[in-house]
């Protein structure tokens, strides 16, 4: 307002319930319970020749709280509300932004209105203009804030009162932002880097604390680091996070990729001179953290460019000149390959596993991604979510979305005529069926799931009960798979199951394997390894146990140890670095919260024996060859001969007898007899072809 202006003034009566005669607290409703201040120079010139010199003006909160409450007692102020005030020999112009209160009132035109009995009216007066009111007294709090780059610092400001600007939304919906499963690593990455944020910077000074500066978020591919770190910067008011992908840092010039690494926290530094611990958070997202940061002295390039990265990124973070205002979000595959110096505390010093989701945590990203369907009624209700989350073992939230991709490629195509791409599509009769999940799930396999199929050809013929010698062994080797599934006190178990060649060894452990249903299961056999090297194959098999150990509970069968080994009787010759590998990793101890049974089979345990590994597993089961009663139980169940003619092929058979040469005889018996050795039962076998056969062989 200038001098000689006209206006029109409305005269406004506080609520009953609050007095204002003598600037007391009555604890009437309209007091304001705390007022949101904003402080600006009313020079803006002032404070912007202090921002470019690198200074500012410090205010006291405390003095300034009481220049305001001695000059302003009992007055009624209004949110946007603007008045000068006179403090320590500068004039500052003060804004109100905002009023907290039991009772909001609210001003639409020239009437006081308040909340609780304006409701029913609002939707009739979107249009008019709404102001928040409050009564200022003597117990009222003051918050004081300064606008960007206004060359006010605010100190000694004691508030209880939370830092909710810092996350652009008070209550977080993770399905909303696309997560799933993850709720409990968001539980810990706010505990550990944003809690001490919210907290006022007084709180923080006085507990004698900095706030964390990095977290590392590791895990198998696939499992939603990058989506992780992605959402966080959404969240976040302020600064726009920066991405970096770890190979992008890398320059051929010399000194480059270290300028980069400056590049990344200059802004960051120039407003922490400025604002000091006031500034706006910075975050850096670091994708494929690994590229750079690998352990200083592993990489033999001769120009040392990578040990330079890290000693940058390393003094930056946490050097003699460390910014407080800073998060430095690394995400990697490969936590082995990362710098010692840089996981402790101070740097990235949060390590969040992002694993792989549990059976609720795939329910919900099976929900995130079938939502649009399911609005849109292109989801069949055939179609069973909680039904497909169990079905999904060891599936990764990316492997989770493949699979609905696919379901839903195998609901177009049926819409699709072949022979005329363009004709019209119905799109009301487009419907994703359990039919059409279940298609996905033979095309989109889990990288850390269950080897089903691999079990399944390990054992061609099935599994046949012979006698109570079988019954005996099944129930012996079934209860140690109990034991690691039930039992506490078993964290891992190895179990070597040894026996002649051919008794059946490698189909009792796919059988207990595909029994247990275990999340993660996977065989390890020679086969796998042909051509490598004796460190190809350590790496290997220590990266298999690595992959068991992100799952709660797994199985592995490590198949013909002799072959892994190596090991030929002519010499003797084995691998000492593969055994020495296997000895360790048979019998460390599962990370805590992980169960582990691994089942080895071996066709000479004497060997093993004298190489010490037999003593690496805590039991040890024979599979023996079959007793010609035996032999001839397994005949019956197959139905081989007729049945007068069973007695004496088995009388033919020795009286041990592999069951895996029992089964290719009999095979060879029934597939290359000639037409005249056929009989009316097309499954029968002569007794005549199978003398034949047992000499061909014995020959």
């Amino acid at each position: 307002m200038s001098t000689g202006d006209e206006i029109q003034a409305h005269q406004f009566q506080t609520p009953k319930s609050t007095s204002t005669s003598n600037g007391g607290n009555d604890g009437g409703d309209f007091n304001a319970l705390m007022m949101t201040m904003e402080l600006e120079f009313t020079r803006p010139q002032v404070g912007q020749v202090l921002v470019q010199n690198g200074k500012h003006e410090d205010v006291d909160a405390k003095k300034m709280h009481g220049v305001i409450s001695r000059t302003l007692i009992s007055h009624v102020f209004t949110v946007g509300q603007k008045f000068a005030i006179e403090f320590c020999g500068n004039n500052y112009l003060v804004t109100v932004g905002g009023i907290s209160n039991d009772v909001m009132q609210l001003v639409e035109g020239d009437d006081e209105v308040d909340e609780r009995t304006s409701s029913s009216n609002n939707n009739n007066n979107n249009n008019k203009v709404k102001h928040q009111r409050g009564l200022f007294t003597s117990s009222t709090t003051l918050i004081f804030e300064t606008a960007a780059n206004s060359g006010i610092k605010i100190s000694g400001q004691k508030s209880s009162v939370m830092n909710s600007t810092l996350f652009k939304s008070k209550e977080f919906s993770f399905e909303k932002l696309g997560i799933g499963g993850l709720d409990k690593q968001f539980e810990d990455i706010f505990r550990r880097a944003f809690s001490s944020r919210i907290f006022p910077q007084s709180v923080v000074q006085r507990l004698g604390i900095t706030h964390v500066k990095g977290m590392l978020l590791h895990g198998p591919p696939g499992t939603g680091k990058t989506l992780i770190a992605r959402q966080i910067g959404k969240m976040l008011n302020g600064k726009e996070p920066k991405v970096v992908n770890g190979p992008e840092v890398m320059s051929k010039y010399v000194g480059q990729s270290e300028e980069n690494i400056r590049a990344l926290f200059a802004d960051a530094e120039a407003e922490y001179k400025q604002k000091g611990d006031d500034s706006e958070l910075h975050i850096i997202i670091f994708d494929e953290i690994d590229a750079v940061c690998k352990s200083r002295g592993s990489v033999n390039s001769g120009t040392g460019v990578h040990d330079s990265i890290v000693n940058q990124l390393l003094t930056k973070i946490d050097g003699v000149d460390a910014l407080n205002n800073i998060l430095l979000i690394g995400m990697t595959n490969r936590k082995d390959m990362l710098d010692e110096a840089i996981l402790r505390p101070g740097r990235l010093e949060v390590h969040i596993e992002i694993g792989l989701p549990d059976e609720a945590g795939r329910a919900q990203i099976l929900k995130i991604h079938s939502n649009k369907m399911s609005e849109n009624k292109f989801l069949s209700k055939d179609v069973d979510v909680s039904d497909l989350a169990k079905k999904t073992q060891n599936y990764s939230g990316a492997e989770i979305e493949g699979l609905v991709k696919s379901a839903v490629s195998f609901a177009l195509t049926r819409h699709v005529n072949v022979a005329d791409i363009t004709a019209e599509i119905d799109e009301d009769n487009i419907k994703v069926t359990k039919d059409d999940f279940d298609r996905a799930f033979s095309e989109v396999v889990p990288a850390f799931g269950a080897a089903t199929e691999t079990f399944e050809r390990c054992r061609l013929n099935g599994m046949i009960s012979y006698g109570s010698r079988f019954e005996k062994l099944l129930g012996t080797s079934s209860a140690l798979v109990e034991q690691v599934r039930v039992s506490e006190k078993t964290p891992k178990l190895a179990c070597l199951l040894e026996g002649g060649v051919g008794c059946g060894k490698t189909a009792l452990a796919a059988t207990l394997a595909m029994n247990a249903e275990f999340p993660f299961m996977k065989i390890v056999s020679a086969d796998s390894m042909i051509g490598h090297n004796e460190m190809s194959k350590v790496q290997t098999l220590a990266k298999v146990f690595d992959d068991a150990y992100k799952s709660n509970l797994s199985l592995l069968v490590l198949d013909d140890l002799e072959r892994l080994l190596e090991y030929v009787s002519i010499g003797p010759r084995f691998s000492n670095v593969v055994l020495q590998a296997l000895l360790v990793l048979i019998k460390r101890q599962p990370p805590k919260g992980k169960k582990l049974l691994v089942i080895g089979t071996t066709s000479n345990k004497l060997v093993l024996d004298d190489m010490g590994l037999t003593d690496a597993f805590d039991a040890t089961v024979s599979v023996p060859s079959l007793t010609t009663d035996e032999a001839t139980a397994v005949i019956k169940e197959i139905e081989a001969f007729r049945v007068e003619d069973v007695d004496a092929a088995c009388a033919m058979l020795d009286h041990q007898t592999p069951i895996k040469k029992l089964f290719v005889l009999l095979e060879l018996a029934r597939h290359g007899r000639s037409d005249h050795d056929a009989m009316d039962d097309a499954n029968a076998i002569s007794l005549d072809r199978w003398i034949n056969c047992m000499e061909d062989l014995s020959t």
